[in-house]
């Protein structure tokens, strides 16, 4: 008859670290496609308007213009609307020469195609929006949006 030996403690085979690198790549390539940065940082409370009409369109020629209330991290511009243009708040008069700042920043084949989106926090007062509109009207910038939310259907 024969003897019958124990194998070893069953060890398991090592782990092939070989795919490893791939594996990593395969992620970070995953979070850069998927990451969007921001263009600026929100300094005022900015509560949108609810619309019934609503349409996407193209990011790459708008230039956002934001009015409100500061929020409660910028107490110290008061409490009366603001607006802001990138990451500063600016005066009415500081309008013009932003959104001109602005054109010029953006590729030549978009510059005549540019269109100024307001975002403006439904309690803020339509005479802010008219003094902007008027300072936009002297830029020559005259394709405005309005940003709202879609409102829910019942």
């Amino acid at each position: 008859m024969s003897k019958f030996r124990k194998k070893g403690k069953g060890e398991l085979p090592a782990i092939s670290t070989a795919s490893l690198p791939d594996i990593v790549f395969m992620l970070l390539f995953f979070f850069m496609v998927a990451t969007v940065m921001r263009d600026s940082s929100l300094m005022i409370e900015n509560i949108l308007p609810s619309a019934d009409q609503v349409e996407k369109l193209k990011k790459d020629r708008t230039i956002f213009i934001y009015a409100g209330k500061p929020s409660s991290q910028f107490n110290q511009f008061g409490k009366e609307p603001r607006i802001q243009f990138n990451d500063a708040f600016i005066g009415v008069e500081d309008v013009k020469p932003s959104i001109i700042a602005g054109i010029a920043e953006l590729n030549e084949e978009l510059q005549s195609k540019v269109v100024v989106g307001l975002k403006v926090d439904k309690n803020t007062n339509a005479g802010l929006v008219s003094d902007i509109k008027q300072e936009l009207r002297k830029a020559n910038a005259l394709k405005v949006m309005y940003i709202a939310n879609a409102k829910a259907e019942e």
